[in-house]
């Protein structure tokens, strides 16, 4: 087996393993063994450019959405493990990367956040720059097809 088909392999085995662990943490929830729970957001616009900063409290588990394009994430402040389907990465602010297209996140804050998406938009409302960016599931990545595309796959 070619270093490629290994490493779609493995994309797929981890991909599977966000997909479950949101779908437990949903079930979780709605049991009540787990309590819902929303961050404050701060939605910031310039020309262009929109950006979303969460600020997350320590021990909470967060769910990220799937997003249909790259963008940079800024950790600016606390340390958070995070999970995506490339694997797991233990984070401490201050902490820039790229995410790829299709990338979904699931994460537990060690310390509190402040986590900051950036993403190129000349929208301003945010419901439109969310039906622009997020699709509710991966079967959505395929019907919009980016999978085909390589998306959602760190190179």
């Amino acid at each position: 087996m070619d270093i490629t088909t290994q490493h779609n392999e493995s994309i797929t085995r981890n991909r599977e393993i966000i997909v479950n662990t949101a779908n437990e943490m949903i079930k979780k929830i709605e049991s009540g063994e787990l309590q819902a729970g929303s961050f404050p957001v701060v939605n910031r616009f310039a020309p262009g450019c929109y950006i979303r900063e969460v600020h997350m409290s320590k021990g909470c588990r967060v769910i990220g959405k799937i997003h249909t394009t790259e963008h940079f994430n800024i950790l600016i402040k606390g340390k958070i493990t995070v999970i995506t389907a490339e694997g797991s990465e233990y984070m401490e602010a201050p902490h820039t990367f790229i995410s790829k297209a299709g990338v979904q996140k699931v994460g537990f804050i060690h310390e509190d956040c402040i986590w900051q998406t950036i993403h190129v938009t000349d929208k301003l409302d945010v419901n439109e720059i969310e039906k622009e960016m997020i699709v509710a599931t991966y079967d959505q990545l395929e019907i919009d097809g980016l999978i085909s595309q390589g998306l959602g796959v760190l190179k």
